[in-house]
């Protein structure tokens, strides 16, 4: 795997712009408006953070497929909808999930069916949480309970539909809590607060709530103490229906993790990108038009897969993959723009983690290892600096992040003299030149260099 250069620079008597994000305030006392619970600010260590792994993991895993190709839109190739486009899906992509199951399993197969299969029994909790610790990840938000209800706690709301009771009797999500905890790294939860076919939540959502989904959620902070609580599947009410006010300002005032917990704004059809925690983006899809390819004045995390799948999908091919590099280069774009990554593995039904997405998390956190000082703990840089150059800052440094061959001196308006310009993970100074307010560096054309390998990537 090639790498880029990072030029790291010092501005004198330039005050940098101060992090967005303050330390929460243990002493404040969060009224159930949303006023009052956006004032509240996103814990430092998210924004520190930059990178996390998503797990998409359950029932769905057993099946593992979803249509792949262009005649199929993002979300249609999401494997973890796999019940719900089988059944209700009238659309080409449910006859796509029909075909396949009737062909697989048959028609007569229930997707219930496929959670005594759902057997985990090649999980390595502690091997999983090297994986994420040597990807450079910060923290993990596992899929506590995806649409299907289907629960990796033993969760009493889903009594003999989760992964205590049925599959692979095992708490699932304990044991990564710990195994993810003792190594250093944030844990939080996905959770979806709607149920597809629920009968309680589909004959009445009020009950669903109070006697289903809010104790659910408090379950999971009182028996884990999350670091993050990632609602989903929220658009079907609003925010006033999930009782979702009331559980933050719990969540907030109450609970074990009110001074480190962090939310996203999934709370209700109207509240993304406008209320809750960090802001939400996925596979570059943003809820908000004038988002796209914005620097966020608000904490924000783009969350995608590998593949064009959160769960795994074993219809996937080499070509549905992102390489090492298009993720190293997605996760710079985010971090200059002032965001997180999100980055999501699907797991097989027997526990392991596809090795294609274990390489791919092995390259970038090797990237990550000589170059992290430019990711983590940084804010946005300026923007439009030029194809393929983007920047970061952080304790006076800015830093240039150089994704493709630069065949021509780089020039940029710069207000002050820089006292050097270096390359990280090289002991070497970059031929530089300042004058009437800009900087030039000069490119570094030799392949014999050793440095030539933090340039480039393709070259």
């Amino acid at each position: 795997m090639k790498h880029r250069i990072i030029v790291k620079y010092k501005i004198l008597l330039v005050a940098l712009a101060i992090s967005l994000v303050a330390t929460t305030n243990a002493q404040q006392t969060y009224t159930a408006d949303w006023n009052s619970l956006d004032a509240r600010p996103v814990p430092q260590w998210f924004t520190d953070a930059k990178l996390g792994i998503f797990i998409h993991w359950g029932v769905y895993s057993v099946p593992s497929w979803a249509p792949v190709g262009k005649d199929y839109a993002t979300y249609s190739k999401y494997s973890e909808w796999y019940w719900n486009r089988m059944v209700t899906d009238s659309s080409k992509v449910g006859n796509a999930f029909r075909d396949f199951h009737n062909k697989s399993y048959g028609p007569n197969f229930k997707y219930q069916d496929f959670a005594p299969e759902f057997k985990a029994e090649l999980f390595n909790p502690d091997q999983w949480a090297e994986v994420f610790k040597n990807a450079g990840a910060q923290y993990v938000v596992l899929t506590s309970k995806h649409h299907d209800g289907f629960a990796l706690w033993p969760s009493a709301q889903s009594w003999n539909w989760n992964a205590v009771d049925v599959g692979p009797h095992r708490d699932l999500a304990g044991d990564l809590t710990k195994a993810v905890k003792a190594k250093g790294l944030h844990m939080g939860f996905y959770y979806s607060l709607y149920e597809w076919f629920n009968p309680l939540y589909k004959s009445n959502v009020d009950k669903y709530v109070a006697e289903h989904m809010i104790p659910q959620l408090k379950d999971l902070v009182n028996r884990y103490q999350p670091d993050i609580i990632w609602p989903d599947g929220e658009w079907e009410y609003p925010s006033d229906t999930w009782k979702s006010k009331e559980f933050l300002s719990w969540l907030y005032n109450e609970s074990s993790v009110k001074n480190t917990v962090v939310v996203n704004d999934r709370w209700g059809k109207e509240t993304r990108s406008k209320h809750g925690g960090y802001y939400t983006t996925e596979y570059d899809i943003v809820h908000n038009e004038n988002a796209a390819n914005k620097k966020f004045e608000h904490p924000w995390e783009e969350c995608r897969g590998i593949g064009g799948s959160f769960g795994y999908n074993r219809n996937e091919n080499l070509a549905d993959y992102e390489t090492s590099d298009a993720l190293v280069k997605m996760l710079v774009q985010k971090v200059s723009r002032g965001g997180n990554l999100l980055l999501d593995i699907g797991p097989a039904a027997d526990g392991t983690i596809p090795v294609i997405m274990q390489q791919r998390l092995a390259d970038l956190g090797a990237w990550l290892k000589i170059n992290g000082e430019a990711i983590y703990g940084t804010n946005a840089g300026d923007q439009a600096l030029g194809k393929d150059i983007f920047s970061t800052k952080n304790n006076g440094n800015v830093y240039l992040i150089i994704t493709a061959p630069q065949n021509t001196p780089i020039i940029l308006d710069v207000p002050n003299k820089p006292s050097k310009v270096t390359l990280i993970g090289a002991d070497k100074i970059i031929k530089q030149s300042y004058k009437n307010g800009k900087l030039t560096i000069q490119p570094i054309d030799s392949l014999s260099q050793p440095a030539f390998r933090w340039l480039c990537m393709g070259g």
